[in-house]
């Protein structure tokens, strides 16, 4: 075992031959859009983005399906082709799975990739003066309660549904390329560490990598990006339990400097479904990578930098 449980990583890494490792990840959830493709589609983007958070690569899937006994199984062939055609864009091949009867819907997968045993990337390994990098806007989590409550604007719901089925395939490719380009292999890698956002919001998620890797973490809040229409839900008090659970939790950690909004601060804490890539990088290497990916079409925003480890552990400025 490489990757267990000791860091909150996001997916296990298990070596099988000198050369290969497998990653080990499993995620399902109750529909979060009305579309039943569109669901599929993201759950199966959810399910894959955590192999791609350890610098992996999808192989195959377990379907995992909770459906009413006597729902419209055209429904359920509608996720089910949602979710299959976003693992063929991953070159992910569905090998099977399990169902059972339930009065709530439910859809995921497990997955199974692969990966170089040494050349993991997990919450462990950022250094002090990395910066930090996120490829996706946060909002998902309250635009999403905006929908279930019938409220969010076509726009903001366009936005976030582009955003969670934009596989982070890419984003990991240019990540693995950039530290497998170095001059030698002596050289000192150019990601240091790596997770993506998802369940726990960016301060959780950040917290998981302070902690893994023994530093503080800065954020600059003027630099997150935000969806279309994230602000206008929190004001209108669109608030997912999830978050509410995530601040009570993590906030304790972060330390605010002034001429911070609290709708700025309560998204910071928003669970996002299927979100964006937070890199820790080195400083020297940064600018180029951010090049490398808007390149390669992945937006990428800096968003802070690594500090020695102090108190508090996540700084939060303007």
């Amino acid at each position: 075992m490489l990757v267990g449980f000791d860091f909150a990583d996001d997916a296990g890494v298990y070596q099988i031959s000198p050369d290969t490792a497998l990653v080990q990840t499993v995620d399902f959830f109750t529909p979060i859009v009305d579309d039943p493709y569109t669901f599929g589609q993201i759950a199966a983007t959810n399910s894959l983005s955590d192999v791609y958070a350890m610098g992996g690569r999808p192989l195959t899937a377990l379907a995992l399906v909770c459906f009413p006994d006597k729902g419209d199984l055209e429904i359920l062939e509608q996720i089910l082709a949602g979710g299959l055609s976003k693992m063929m864009e991953a070159g992910c091949t569905i090998v099977g799975g399990h169902s059972i009867r339930d009065e709530e819907t439910k859809f995921g997968y497990s997955v199974t990739g692969l990966i170089d045993p040494k050349k993991v990337l997990a919450n462990k390994g950022a250094q002090p003066g990395d910066r930090l990098l996120l490829t996706k806007a946060l909002g998902t989590g309250v635009i999403s309660t905006a929908i279930k409550k019938g409220t969010a604007h076509p726009e903001w719901i366009d936005a976030a549904v582009r955003s969670m089925t934009t596989l982070n395939k890419v984003g990991a490719e240019i990540i693995i390329r950039a530290n497998d380009q170095r001059p030698t292999t002596n050289d000192a890698l150019v990601v240091h560490a790596l997770t993506d956002i998802t369940g726990f919001g960016l301060i959780g998620h950040a917290r998981e990598m302070a902690r893994a890797s023994d530093v503080s973490l800065r954020i600059h809040t003027g630099r997150v990006p935000f969806l279309p229409g994230a602000l206008e839900c929190v004001r209108s008090n669109h608030i997912p339990g999830g978050l509410k659970a995530n601040r009570e939790f993590a906030e304790c950690v972060v330390q605010y400097g002034n001429a911070i909004s609290d709708d700025v601060k309560t998204l910071l804490f928003d669970p996002q479904t299927a979100g964006g890539l937070l890199i820790a990088v080195a400083a020297e290497h940064a600018s180029d990578l951010v090049r490398a990916l808007e390149t390669g079409g992945v937006p990428a925003h800096e968003i802070g930098e690594v500090l020695p480890a102090g108190k508090p552990l996540i700084s939060v400025v303007s």
